[in-house]
């Protein structure tokens, strides 16, 4: 008994795993896709806004490997196009959000008084209007463009970059280790960049994930009830709208958008849900 006591408290206890399972599956399964919509483009020779109405809602493994919609376009290119188009409007939006997010954060609890009571009454604004608002604030003075859908989506995001920044910046700054780095005469760039950020980084592939989830899911409902992005161009949303009324039809061709919008959303879920649940 005294034996056993002795090696349970000589155990180290285990260390959290920065890469559990659900991360590495969903950046698997992102990976995937992502080659998908980088290399479907250049395999398949198809445009996906060629009309061969002869064609109309050819069956999957025809002339078309997925088929073709009620255009005669291919579905394999247009799915591969729409893949890009989602994930990169994604990256580059969670990029815009992230960028002045965390320099926002890191500034306000860094100077403190008035400029973190300014940046923080700024945040709680935007906080307060609903994200899909902002946008189609935006949205009405060019519907359909690309612009004011990423300025909206962008502006809507930030803020939980700067609530996390902040948040995990003030705890860090009433540490004594920062306290001994000032006495020391370590500048804040230094401290900034060897103290601040390392903790910070681990936080930032949960909220990237969570932000580019949030994007694609609001740029292809936007889409949907045509205010986002509009055909012809191949946008996951509005092809399940254009293709619904042929359900009955070609069920299978009707659900493909929908099921590359849930893995898409699917792989972000499980990268960033990795980061907060072991």
């Amino acid at each position: 008994m005294m034996l056993q006591m002795q090696d349970l408290a000589g155990t180290t206890p285990p260390r959290s795993d920065p890469w559990p399972i659900s991360r590495r599956i969903g950046l698997g399964l992102l990976a995937l896709l992502a080659a998908f919509a980088l290399l479907g483009p250049v395999l398949v020779t198809a445009d996906p806004a060629r009309q061969d109405l002869s064609a109309s809602l050819a069956p999957i493994g025809s002339d078309f490997l997925l088929g073709a919609d009620h255009y005669g376009r291919s579905m394999l290119a247009r799915l591969a196009y729409g893949a890009r188009l989602s994930f990169g409007m994604a990256l580059l939006t969670m990029l815009s959000a992230a960028a002045p997010g965390l320099l926002l954060g890191v500034l306000a609890a860094w100077r403190g008084g008035v400029t973190e009571r300014a940046l923080v009454a700024l945040s709680d604004i935007v906080l307060a209007l609903p994200g899909l608002l902002l946008v189609l604030l935006l949205l009405a003075f060019a519907p359909g463009h690309f612009l004011p859908l990423y300025l909206g989506l962008s502006l809507s995001l930030w803020v939980e970059f700067f609530r996390v920044a902040r948040t995990t910046t003030a705890r860090l700054l009433v540490e004594p280790r920062i306290e001994a780095s000032r006495l020391l005469g370590f500048g804040t760039f230094y401290i900034l960049r060897h103290q601040v950020l390392p903790e910070i980084a681990p936080l930032l592939l949960t909220l990237a994930s969570f932000a580019m989830g949030t994007a694609i899911l609001a740029i292809s409902t936007l889409s949907a009830i045509s205010v986002g992005l509009q055909p012809p161009t191949p946008e996951l949303g509005s092809m399940i709208v254009e293709l619904l009324p042929y359900y009955d039809e070609a069920p299978l061709t009707v659900l493909m958008p929908g099921i590359l919008i849930f893995l898409l959303v699917l792989g972000l879920q499980l990268t960033a849900r990795g980061g907060t649940v072991r």
